[in-house]
C-alpha cells in the first residue's frame, strides 16, 4: 500500500444478497446495494458505507458521484465538522462522515467513543424483521423467529389487523414492535391502532404518510407511536412533538454519525424516545450506529442478520444480542 500525507477519497457501489426477499409496503428487494467512502492517508484508511434510498429519490449512482465530488474538497483537508455544511444530508454524506470518522479514530489510536466522548456502547437486543406478507405467511416467519426477545412486523394497510394478530399468535412472548412504513389512512388509524393495542404492541412506526400525520395529534394514542419518514435531523424534530412520542434515528437520513448523535441528544432534550435504526446493510452500516445505542428505547440494527453474507469482521451477533464493533471493522 503506497502512503500519502494527503487524504485520498475514493467511492464504490457494493451489493450483498438478501436472504430470500424483504419486503415492505413500498416494493420487496433481494439485495441490498450499498456505497462505501473510503478516506487514505498516512497508510491508513477510514471507511464508511450507506444504503441510498429511493424514497427520498436517492440512486446508487447519483450517491457514489456526490461522494466522488468530494475529492478535492477532501485532499484540501476536509474535517467531518465542515461536512457538515458542505454536504446535505443523506446517505452520501453518511458514508464519508463515517469514513472520516474512522480514519480519526485510527490516526489517534482511540476508539471512536473515546475521540467522540461518547458512552462505551454495550451489547444490546436488537430487534429482528419480519417483512410484510399475508398473515399465513408472515405467521409461519414469525414461528421461525418466536424465541427472539424482540421483533419488528412490517405492515402494509389493508388487513393489517389480521396480519398482527396472527404474528402475535405465532409469538406469544415476545415484544413486538410495528412499522407501517407510511401505508395507514387518516380513516383507518384508529382501527388499526387499537388492533395493536389489543395484541400488546409496544410501539407502531411511521401510521400515516410523512406530511399527511396531522391525525395523530388529534387523537389519543394508546401507544408509542415513532416518526421514521417524517424525521431526518434535528431541524425536523421541533414540529412533531404533538404527533411522535419517539424518534427512529438512522444515520442514513441524518447524514453520518455526527449529526446523529446531536440529534439523540436534541431528541432526549424534548421528551422523545429514540430508536436506532438501520437500512437493509452490512455490519459497516451498523457500526456506527452502535454509537447511538446508549441513549436508544429501542435498538433495530439486524440488517445483516438478514443477508445471505456479511463483511469480513463483521458485527458479532448472538442470536438477538449485537455487540460493538471491533477496531478492524470500523472505529
Amino acid at each position: 500500500m503506497t502512503s500519502s500525507k494527503v487524504p485520498v477519497l475514493g467511492a464504490r457501489i457494493e451489493r450483498f444478497p438478501i436472504a430470500g426477499s424483504f419486503t415492505i409496503s413500498r416494493g420487496a428487494k433481494t439485495e441490498a446495494v450499498t456505497v462505501v467512502a473510503e478516506v487514505s492517508r498516512d497508510a491508513l484508511t477510514g471507511r464508511g458505507e450507506c444504503v441510498p434510498y429511493s424514497r427520498y429519490g436517492e440512486t446508487a449512482e447519483a450517491t457514489l458521484a456526490a461522494i466522488q465530488a468530494m475529492r478535492e474538497a477532501v485532499a484540501g483537508g476536509l474535517t467531518r465538522q465542515a461536512l457538515q455544511a458542505a454536504m446535505p444530508p443523506g446517505a452520501a454524506r453518511n458514508a464519508l462522515d463515517c469514513a472520516l470518522i474512522d480514519l480519526e479514530a485510527k490516526a489517534a489510536g482511540l476508539r471512536a467513543w473515546s475521540l467522540l466522548d461518547r458512552p462505551v456502547p454495550g451489547e444490546r437486543t436488537t430487534a429482528y424483521t419480519i417483512s410484510l406478507g399475508t398473515p399465513e405467511a408472515m405467521a409461519a416467519a414469525t414461528a421461525k423467529a418466536a424465541h427472539r426477545p424482540l421483533l419488528k412486523i412490517k405492515l402494509g394497510g389493508d388487513g393489517d389487523p389480521e396480519r398482527i394478530t396472527a404474528v402475535r399468535e405465532a409469538a406469544p412472548e415476545s415484544e413486538l414492535i410495528v412499522d407501517a412504513n407510511e401505508s395507514w389512512t387518516e380513516a383507518n388509524l384508529e382501527h388499526n391502532l387499537a388492533a395493536c393495542e389489543a395484541v400488546g404492541v409496544t410501539l407502531v412506526e411511521q401510521p400515516l404518510p410523512a406530511g399527511k400525520d396531522d391525525a395523530l395529534a388529534r387523537i389519543k394514542r394508546p401507544l408509542v407511536v415513532c416518526a421514521d419518514e417524517s424525521v431526518h435531523d434535528r431541524n425536523s424534530l421541533a414540529l412533531l412533538r404533538e404527533r411522535y412520542d419517539a424518534v427512529n434515528i438512522k444515520l442514513d437520513k441524518t447524514g453520518g454519525l455526527t449529526e446523529a448523535l446531536a440529534m439523540a441528544d436534541a431528541a432526549q432534550a424534548l421528551g422523545f424516545e429514540i430508536m436506532i435504526g438501520c437500512m437493509v446493510a452490512t455490519s459497516l452500516s451498523m457500526a456506527p450506529a452502535m454509537l447511538v445505542t446508549p441513549q436508544a428505547r429501542f435498538v433495530d440494527l439486524d440488517g445483516p442478520l438478514l443477508l445471505t453474507r456479511d463483511r469480513d469482521h463483521g458485527l458479532r451477533y448472538d442470536d438477538s444480542l449485537v455487540y460493538p464493533p471491533d477496531a478492524s471493522l470500523w472505529g
